[in-house]
C-alpha cells in the first residue's frame, strides 16, 4: 500500500509573520504542474490578505529551482485548462500587494521562469541556468512573451524566445534581469528583506507597490489573454505544435513539417 504523494510546496510565514515562505518541494525538477499551481494559489489565498505582510519569498529544495511546466499538461486536450490557471496564478504574483523575492539555484526553464518573471526581485546563485526553452519543442512560452519585454526589453527578449537558449547568471546580471547573484540566494533575498523591507509600514508597500506596478499589471493582463487564445486557436492547430511535445516525451528528435 502506497502513502499519499508529498505536497509539492511547502508553506510558512517567518519574520513574526509578516514574511510568506514558499518552497517548491519536489527536487530535483519543481515541476510547475496542476498539483504545484494549485497548492501555490491555495497559499495565496490563505496568506496574501495578511495586512502584515511585508513580502513574499520563493525558492525551492534541491539543486534545480524548476525544469518549467508539465509538457504532458501542453498536450491538446490539456492545455487550455493548464494555461488559465497557470496564467491566473501569474497575474496574481504580479499584483501581489506585497513585494515577491525569488532566489533561484540551477535550472529555472520554461513555466518555473515565468514564475520567477512574475515576481518582484529575483536573486540567483551563481550555477543558475535561465531560459525559455518551449520554442525547442514547436511551442511558445505564453507569459515569458509578456513578462520578458518588460523586464530585459524587447529585442533581448525575442532572442531569449526565438533560440530557446538558457543565459547564466553573468548574463542575466548583465541584462538587468536579476538583483544579485550570490552563492546563497536565500540568504541575500532574507537580508535584503532585513535591510530594505523589514520594519517598514505594509500599507505604505502595499500602495508603493501598487503604484509602481499599475501600468505594468494592466498592460500584461491585457497582452497575456491575446497570447493565451493565440496560443490554444492558432498555435495548437499546427501539426509542428503537436509534433513537438509528443517527440519530447518519446525522447526522439521531431520531424517539422513546417505547418
Amino acid at each position: 500500500m502506497t502513502g499519499a504523494a508529498p505536497a509539492p510546496l511547502r508553506v510558512w510565514l517567518d519574520e513574526a509573520g509578516t514574511l510568506l515562505r514558499l518552497r517548491l518541494a519536489r527536487p530535483k525538477a519543481n515541476i510547475v504542474d496542476a498539483a504545484m499551481i494549485a497548492a501555490l494559489d491555495r497559499a495565496l489565498n490563505e496568506h496574501l490578505g495578511r495586512g502584515d505582510l511585508l513580502a513574499v519569498l520563493i525558492d525551492a529544495d534541491g539543486p534545480n529551482f524548476s525544469f518549467g511546466a508539465s509538457v504532458e499538461e501542453h498536450l491538446p486536450g490539456n492545455c487550455a485548462v493548464m494555461l488559465k490557471n497557470l496564467h491566473a496564478l501569474l497575474l496574481r504574483f504580479l499584483a501581489s500587494p506585497a513585494p515577491v523575492l525569488v532566489a533561484v539555484r540551477g535550472q529555472c526553464l520554461g513555466g518555473g521562469l515565468e514564475l520567477a518573471l512574475a515576481g518582484t526581485l529575483l536573486f540567483i546563485a551563481p550555477d543558475a541556468r535561465l531560459g525559455q526553452p518551449e520554442i525547442k519543442l514547436g511551442v511558445l512560452a505564453p507569459a515569458a512573451s509578456c513578462l520578458l519585454p518588460e523586464r530585459v526589453g524587447q529585442a533581448r527578449a525575442e532572442e531569449l524566445l526565438l533560440s530557446g537558449r538558457s543565459m547564466d547568471a553573468a548574463e542575466a546580471a548583465a541584462i538587468g534581469l536579476v538583483t544579485a547573484v550570490a552563492a546563497d540566494p536565500e540568504g541575500a533575498a532574507l537580508a535584503w528583506f532585513a535591510q530594505h523591507l523589514k520594519g517598514k509600514s505594509a500599507a505604505a508597500l502595499r500602495h508603493a507597490l501598487r503604484a509602481a506596478r499599475l501600468d505594468l499589471v494592466e498592460r500584461v493582463r491585457q497582452k497575456l489573454a491575446r497570447v493565451e487564445a493565440l496560443y490554444l486557436d492558432d498555435l495548437m492547430a499546427t501539426r509542428d505544435a503537436v509534433e513537438g511535445l509528443d517527440a519530447f516525451l518519446a525522447r526522439r528528435p521531431p520531424k517539422w513539417e513546417h505547418r
